[in-house]
C-alpha cells in the first residue's frame, strides 16, 4: 500500500557523491558500512560508484577524506562484526540451555530420588 502524503526527496551534490564513493573505496570498508554511516541506502551508494566509474558523476576533483572518518567507520565495522559474533555465541548458549532443560525434564523422577535409608 503506498504511503499517503508527499515523499521526501533528497538531492545530493556531486562532491558529496564523490566523497562517499572515495570513502567506500577505502581498504577494509564495506559499502554497507559507509552507507549506514552517511545515512544513505547502500544501493544508492552502489549506483553512485557505478556512475563515477562510468564518468556520469563529474565535478571538480575532491580530495581524499581525512583519515578520521575512515578510521571511525572501520572501528564501527569491527564493532558490528564483534557484536554479530557475540550474538551467535549467545544464541548457541541459549540453545544448549534449552537442550539441557529438555533432557532434565525427560528424566524419570525415580532416577533423581535419593536412595539413602534411615536406620
Amino acid at each position: 500500500m503506498p504511503r499517503s502524503g508527499p515523499r521526501k526527496l533528497y538531492k545530493y551534490t556531486d562532491e558529496f557523491k564523490q566523497t562517499a564513493v572515495r570513502l567506500s573505496h577505502q581498504p577494509g570498508l564495506q559499502v554497507k558500512t559507509v552507507a549506514t554511516a552517511l545515512e544513505i541506502h547502500r544501493f544508492m551508494l552502489s549506483k553512485w560508484r557505478k556512475d563515477v566509474r562510468d564518468g556520469l558523476i563529474g565535478g571538480r576533483a575532491v580530495k581524499a577524506p581525512p583519515p578520521g572518518p575512515a578510521r571511525e567507520i572501520a572501528q564501527r565495522q569491527a564493532l558490528e562484526q564483534r557484536y554479530a559474533e557475540r550474538q551467535q555465541e549467545h544464541d548457541l548458549i541459549k540453545e544448549a540451555m534449552r537442550c539441557c532443560s529438555a533432557q532434565r525434564a525427560k528424566r524419570s523422577p525415580a532416577s533423581t530420588r535419593m536412595t539413602h535409608r534411615s536406620a
